[in-house]
């Protein structure tokens, strides 16, 4: 209860004081990348249930001749680019926070089509609320290899208090600002998970 009533009073507040940046930010998508604004898409809550992630929108719309989307790299905008480096596109999750769907710190809400892929421990990333930011994040982010990435997940799940919390929190404003493990070796963001094996 502590660390909901944490998270509801953070992330309302920040919707607050930072409502004139989402507001420009939402305005410059708008102009340079049309509607909609928002990027909407189902990803898997606590236990694995499904719920829908809010985040501004940094990619063109571009399919190929057959009408499937091209790959992130030919997709992905200046201004796209820009608010992936600066964490900006996430700042809408807050709301997914005060509905009550995300924490503020957790393991990152990947891909519905991952669950069947994970091993047993790795599934125990979702013992707790999904993340805007977690421990992972905060380690390397999309510079870990998936392996690391659920590695630090379940540590994390293990070891959580509200000391960490905040300590994985006032590492994320310094992991900002310098920009560190944006996205993978070779990608624009960061390669699928396909398994194990």
């Amino acid at each position: 209860m502590a660390k909901r009533l944490f998270d509801v009073s953070v992330a309302l507040a920040l919707l607050v004081v930072l409502s004139p940046l989402i507001t420009i930010v939402a305005m410059l998508i708008a102009f340079r990348l049309g509607r909609p604004v928002f990027f909407r898409q189902s990803r898997p809550g606590l236990h694995g249930r499904p719920y829908e992630i809010v985040k501004f929108r940094t990619m063109r719309d571009a399919v190929d001749s057959q009408g499937r989307p091209l790959p992130d790299e030919a997709r992905m905008t200046r201004l796209g680019t820009w608010l992936r480096a600066t964490s900006i596109d996430e700042l809408p999750e807050l709301w997914n926070v005060v509905k009550g769907e995300m924490s503020l710190v957790g393991p990152r809400p990947l891909m519905m089509e991952y669950l069947p892929r994970y091993s047993v421990e790795q599934q125990r990333r979702h013992e707790v609320l999904p993340g805007i930011t977690g421990w992972a994040q905060v380690n390397g982010r999309n510079s870990l290899s998936w392996q690391e990435k659920f590695e630090l997940d379940v540590w994390y799940v293990d070891h959580r208090t509200a000391w960490l919390d905040l300590r994985i929190l006032m590492l994320t404003v310094k992991k900002v600002f310098c920009r560190d493990g944006i996205s993978a070796e070779g990608h624009v963001t960061v390669e699928d998970f396909y398994g194990n094996d």
